[in-house]
């Protein structure tokens, strides 16, 4: 029985966004993720039942990942003003410090056929609760969790991958954004 190597599955993750980037999902193959990551075939096969398995995993794994590092920068005492605030620019950071995951991960949730297979991710989960217990305390509105994700991600998404602005600029829309979120939802 063949071992798991964690560089050659490193390797095969980063082909395989690499690919779907350039060629699509139905571009890719197992045969170009193989070539690409300097293994066999049969090494992917050691990682991943079969190409659907592999991307819902990566999915998974990474959009956990961009869930994960937003709930890490926040706690429940920081004022409500000051957690949209944070949020928004830590998701700014991350699209920024890590295009080539993000634009898979962002890729990836707008094919239906598979980003709906792969469930609610335990980071959404903890982001949902905390602002869910912001609502409860009377810091923000009560709208659905869906609609406030939207309203503070969507618009940061926009300014981070406009690549023809400069960076100034960003920092610049990026504030007015936080103050126009921060009015809408603050109570």
């Amino acid at each position: 029985m063949r071992m798991k190597d964690d560089d050659k599955q490193q390797r095969i993750k980063q082909a395989v966004m690499k690919l779907i980037l350039e060629e699509g999902f139905a571009g890719t193959s197992i045969s170009k993720i193989a070539r690409l990551a300097g293994v066999s075939p049969a090494t992917v096969y050691i990682y991943y039942e079969n190409k659907e398995e592999m991307l819902k995993d990566i999915y998974t794994e990474y959009s956990g990942d961009i869930f994960s590092y937003l709930v890490r920068c926040v706690d429940a005492g920081m004022p409500a003003g000051y957690f949209i605030d944070t949020l928004m620019r830590n998701y700014y950071s991350y699209i920024s410090e890590h295009e080539e995951i993000y634009s898979f991960v962002d890729q990836f949730s707008h094919c239906p056929a598979l980003a709906c297979q792969c469930g609610i991710r335990s980071g959404m989960c903890e982001l949902f609760d905390l602002l869910d217990e912001r609502k409860r305390r009377g810091e923000i509105c009560a709208c659905s969790d869906e609609n406030i994700v939207a309203l503070m991600f969507y618009p940061v998404k926009a300014i981070a991958m406009e690549h023809h602005v400069s960076e100034s600029h960003k920092e610049e829309r990026l504030a007015e954004m936080i103050r126009m979120i921060q009015q809408a939802l603050l109570l």
